[in-house]
């Protein structure tokens, strides 16, 4: 099978189309020379805020971190009273959802980009400040986009009076200790204001009283890298990208046992199958697919009939999964659901804060139970633990999202897959029957 070679263009990949075939870096003289600050350019110089978050609205941009919330909607949320002198933006770079790599790609290859969403992202939002959340593993994309923002602010593109105007924006970088909860927005605040990474009770939501008790804004990296191409080419344009209800395009990948696994600038509305097939290019040679998760670890799995659903957040939510990072995993038939499921457990209960009781017992209570159906070990009944803890975990019933979407996979799995969970208790079944062949009639 060929897998489909496209080179990016301006036209129809916003995000990607710079890209060097050396893999090297795009630093600012090539990043201006491609159009780069031109979208800021025509912000700064000829747009109010108010202007600006309705253009983003208009867009149809949605937050690419996972959630789908509209990026626009989210702005309007930050009051707008100019008396209001400090409000900040802070980028959530810390991308630790297993098996998702996109920010990270695009803050290494094109940091500029991200700086310059950010400027446009600030200038809307009246921020003078703004903070990249970075993940602490991703040393390469702290490099990369330190060197950019020393570039940015020799060129006069950061600091003050940016492009002549009476603007001025300030950014840092902040890397994180590296816990996975850091990616829930608020749990983010608390860590940058040097605190411990739990989340936050909301209201008060972070536009009203975030980072240090000042109206904050937090995007993804990849939200905000989609902004320099809207405001260069225009909402129209950007509307029409898409193939389906959700505009523009997405960093979409494909990883397991597939022969090219990857990460492509795709448009939403393309099937999965398309991207395992034409861009990832089938399964390797000897493995059956079986099973795949369409956005990152914290998904429900999916069935094969599922991949010819547009990649889309409707219809993934429909399929009763969720689009999520759009970085799906591909999941081979020599896989045993029990262990990968107990691979993904184990990783969420490690990371959850432990400041509410559900998350902090409920899923450790759910590793032990899987380690014993690995083993072969389980219990009756414990099936049925399983999806009662998955019930008591779901969304609304714990402090943050952490546990419902650490669920995702076990239950789907359950779903899909239960005669691999029953296969862990098959000992005390036939011990059940036998007993019952003599005469005796368990009561467990």
């Amino acid at each position: 099978m060929k897998t489909k070679n496209i080179i990016p263009t301006p036209e129809t990949h916003p995000l990607t189309w710079r890209l060097r075939s050396d893999k090297q870096p795009i630093w600012i003289n090539e990043y201006r020379s491609k159009n780069g600050y031109v979208g800021a350019e025509k912000v700064l110089k000829g747009m109010i805020p108010k202007q600006v978050i309705a253009a983003v609205k208009d867009s149809g941009l949605k937050g690419r971190g996972g959630a789908g919330f509209s990026t626009g909607l989210k702005w309007s949320l930050m009051p707008q009273h100019e008396s209001l002198n400090i409000r900040y933006l802070l980028c959530n770079a810390d991308e630790m959802e297993p098996g998702t790599y996109k920010d990270r790609f695009l803050m290494e290859a094109i940091p500029h980009q991200l700086i310059e969403g950010m400027l446009i992202a600030a200038f809307a939002l009246r921020s003078c400040c703004g903070y990249i959340f970075l993940r602490g593993e991703y040393i390469e994309a702290a490099f990369s986009l330190q060197r950019a923002i020393d570039e940015a602010m020799m060129a006069g593109l950061l600091g003050n009076n940016i492009f002549g105007t009476d603007f001025n924006f300030q950014l840092f970088i902040h890397t994180g200790a590296g816990r996975y909860i850091c990616g829930e927005e608020t749990a983010l605040i608390n860590s940058l204001e040097g605190r411990r990474a739990n989340p936050r009770s909301k209201p008060p939501f972070p536009a009203i009283s975030g980072l240090w008790g000042k109206p904050t804004c937090v995007n993804n990296v990849e939200t905000l890298s989609n902004l320099p191409a809207i405001f260069l080419n225009g909402v129209d344009w950007y509307k029409n990208l898409s193939k389906s209800d959700d505009k523009g395009t997405k960093m979409m990948g494909f990883s397991g046992r597939v022969k090219k696994p990857g990460i492509w600038e795709l448009p939403f509305g393309i099937t999965a199958r398309e991207i395992i097939e034409d861009y990832a290019g089938g399964m390797c040679n000897g493995f059956k697919f079986k099973t795949w998760q369409p956005g990152g670890a914290g998904t429900d799995f999916l069935l094969e009939k599922h991949l010819d659903l547009p990649m889309e957040f409707t219809s993934m939510s429909k399929a009763g999964s969720r689009l999520g990072t759009a970085m799906a995993m591909a999941v081979d038939h020599q896989i045993n659901m029990v262990s990968l499921v107990l691979n993904l457990e184990e990783f969420f209960a490690r990371e959850s804060c432990g400041w509410c009781t559900p998350c902090r017992e409920g899923l450790s209570w759910i590793v032990k139970i899987l380690r014993a159906l690995e083993q072969n070990k389980g219990q009756l009944g414990d099936i049925e633990t399983l999806q009662q803890l998955c019930s008591q975990l779901s969304l609304g019933k714990t402090f943050c999202a952490l546990a419902p979407g650490a669920i995702e996979p076990l239950q789907s799995a359950i779903k899909y897959f239960r005669e691999e969970f029953e296969a862990g208790i098959i000992p005390q079944k036939v011990f059940k029957n036998t007993l019952s062949i003599i005469g005796i009639q368990p009561n467990f």
